[in-house]
């Protein structure tokens, strides 16, 4: 009997605060979502799934669907791509190696908050980095980068590249320390060049940590706002408004705290569908025995 109770008391802590943070607040979003909260009525009526067809109704919620999915191509595919070079490159372990992973994994440290201050400077028209150094190549440069809507949602996507790239590389170098040297060395004996070697031995060996890290720069995509709200507001005219930071302004600014509920149901049911499929297809036929 104690055998049997015992794993379960190991993990009730984790389970409390799973229960507590995650499946209770998800409940309690389906349950807001059955209910008008505009009405300044401490019993607001039971509307059913009116919320919901309210918030497929709605304009700007198709909106920040669209630039959520676009910032998700434009900071995910991107970011991923390139902590996964730098893992590659960074690969040996040795003293120039370990500072320059510590200078790449450096952004993440800093809050997006603080971070989004700094690159306002950055991005600033005509006095700020970006302008200077593309003047020096192209002569004078008066470009708001933040108040244009084609180029506003790329400035931002920027910042979310640099700011995880580094913390993904962390991942891609210990799935490229756990794969058995003896599988590349035996590639290369065959004759494989090290291109060959690396998409055909390295890469499909590595397919775990890859389905990790894809699924969270997705999470993290649509979850990480503080720069939308300090640097665009959404704007401009909902350029860069993205689902999460939409949901907060239903839920502060509206106080439609039932749209805001349907809203936020649907975006985590995506992204449980989308990690759901993602660890699937990845992890398929990526085991392997040491």
């Amino acid at each position: 009997m104690k055998k049997y109770w015992l794993p379960w008391l190991i993990l009730s802590p984790s389970l409390l605060f799973l229960a507590l943070f995650t499946y209770f607040p998800l409940l309690r979003s389906v349950y807001d979502s059955l209910f008008d909260t505009r009405m300044a009525s401490d019993n607001p009526p039971f509307v059913g799934a009116a919320n919901f067809t309210r918030l497929l109704e709605d304009g700007v919620f198709w909106q920040s669907l669209l630039n959520n999915l676009l910032y998700i191509l434009l900071t995910v595919i991107p970011g991923v791509t390139l902590a996964l070079l730098l893992a590659v490159a960074l690969w040996e372990n040795h003293r120039v190696n370990r500072w320059l992973r510590t200078a790449f994994f450096f952004p993440m440290i800093i809050p997006m908050v603080s971070a989004a201050a700094l690159w306002l400077f950055i991005f600033m028209p005509g006095l700020g980095m970006l302008d200077h150094y593309l003047a020096a190549l192209f002569g004078p440069m008066n470009n708001n980068w933040l108040g244009r809507s084609n180029s506003a949602l790329f400035a931002l996507a920027l910042i979310g590249v640099w700011k995880f790239a580094g913390y993904y590389m962390l991942f891609f170098l210990a799935g490229l320390q756990a794969i058995p040297a003896s599988t590349r060395e035996a590639a290369v004996m065959e004759g494989a060049t090290p291109t060959q070697v690396f998409f055909k031995v390295t890469l499909p060996l590595l397919r775990p940590t890859l389905s990790f890290v894809l699924t969270t720069a997705l999470i993290y995509s649509v979850t990480q706002i503080d720069h939308v709200a300090v640097m665009t507001h959404g704007g401009p005219d909902n350029a860069t408004t993205v689902l999460l930071y939409y949901i907060q302004n239903l839920a502060w600014e509206t106080h439609d705290l039932g749209k805001a509920s349907a809203a936020t149901f649907l975006t985590l049911v995506g992204l449980f569908i989308f990690s759901l499929v993602n660890l699937k297809l990845l992890e398929r036929g990526a085991h392997y025995e040491r």
